[in-house]
């Protein structure tokens, strides 16, 4: 990072400079003294008398006061080692943070005599919390389900096929191949880290409902799931071998709601734009499924580990069924899918929805 040009930080529509630290990896301790990065992260200095509107600070008999909700598994980056990170943070505003007990949902509440030092600690812990919230690994996921009979039907053909044709190719075998019952389009990921945080997603995937209806017409989309592709350069060595999904009118519909969803939740904090648009694609083969069956194809290559991966030769495969028909089906719905699930369709287990008619 440009130390002149240090990264900006957007939180709660609030632009903060991101001073570069030296973060060190502490091993947990037994009592309240959480592991954490040995010096907070500094944020925009506040006038004595500036404070931002969007921070609620009541004033109290004793001073000032403001409450924060922090989700309980980001408590021990506030505190840090020994209570090292809420010292610092006590001593550079002058003021008070008293943090709930681990594993117990709350508010953080900051006091302090001036309502300029409550607004800046209150300022660099939500920095805090923005930095150490991008490293949790991602919860819940937007998903247009797949897992209709006959397209499962096709997959299976498609799968028993490439087994009989291909498996003497380099990697080719059983073990890569997708669930069928989780057979998905994912429109993006979302780190969801307590109860009120899933429900404020179940809210705003509501609020969605209204415009993915206009474009819909309040219909179901008919769908058609033909043609596969990768994601490597090499076709040689594939990674990651997906199919294509299309409105069978050839429509910019799914597209188009796809893309205004990504543009909601980023909109709403609860996501991270990674791309221009959304790329619609099911994956139907993924050599991350070699060495776990339980590891999930959630997303595009950016998400997915690439160390001790077996790559595939995709070759005969892409020549052979580069125009394969999987089947159709009618989506009506876009579900808020709960990563490592299953219900008992053997889909990811929905924590929400919204739908098309």
């Amino acid at each position: 990072m440009d130390v002149l040009r240090p990264a900006l930080i957007n939180i709660n529509g609030r632009m903060y400079r991101r001073n570069i630290i030296q973060e060190e990896h502490y091993e947990e301790e037994e009592d309240v003294s959480y592991t954490g990065p040995p010096a907070c992260l500094e944020s925009e200095d506040l006038a004595e008398d500036e404070t931002c509107d969007t921070i609620s600070i009541e004033q109290t008999d004793n001073g000032y006061r403001c409450a924060i909700d922090v989700p309980s598994v980001l408590y021990k980056y506030i505190i840090g080692k020994k209570g090292e990170t809420r010292k610092r943070l006590e001593f550079d505003t002058k003021t008070s943070i008293n943090i709930p007990k681990l594993g117990v949902e709350g508010q953080i509440v900051i006091t302090g005599s001036h309502k300029a030092a409550v607004s800046s600690a209150v300022t660099r812990v939500e920095v805090l919390v923005d930095s150490f919230r991008k490293k949790q690994p991602f919860t819940h996921f937007l998903s247009f389900p797949l897992n209709d009979p006959k397209i499962q039907e096709g997959f299976l053909s498609f799968k028993d096929e490439v087994l009989q044709q291909c498996s003497q190719d380099n990697g080719v075998e059983g073990s890569i191949f997708q669930n069928p019952a989780k057979l998905h389009l994912t429109i993006g990921t979302l780190a969801l880290l307590n109860e009120t945080e899933v429900r404020k997603a179940c809210e705003h995937l509501q609020e969605c409902q209204n415009f993915i209806r206009d474009i819909t017409e309040g219909n179901r989309l008919p769908l058609e799931v033909t043609g596969i592709e990768y994601m490597n350069d090499d076709p040689a060595m594939v990674d990651v071998l997906y199919v294509k999904v299309n409105v069978k009118d050839r429509s910019d519909k799914l597209q188009v709601i796809a893309d205004r969803l990504v543009e909601h939740f980023v909109a709403a904090g609860l996501m991270v734009r990674e791309w221009d648009r959304v790329k619609l694609h099911a994956t139907v083969m993924n050599t991350l499924f070699r060495k776990d069956s339980a590891v999930e194809d959630t997303g595009g290559p950016k998400r997915q580990t690439t160390s001790e991966r077996e790559a595939f030769d995709a070759r005969s495969i892409l020549k052979k069924f580069g125009a394969y028909r999987f089947g159709g089906c009618e989506l009506n719905s876009i579900l808020l899918s709960q990563r490592y699930s299953a219900d008992c369709s053997g889909y990811y287990t929905s924590a929400g929805s919204a739908n098309f008619s």
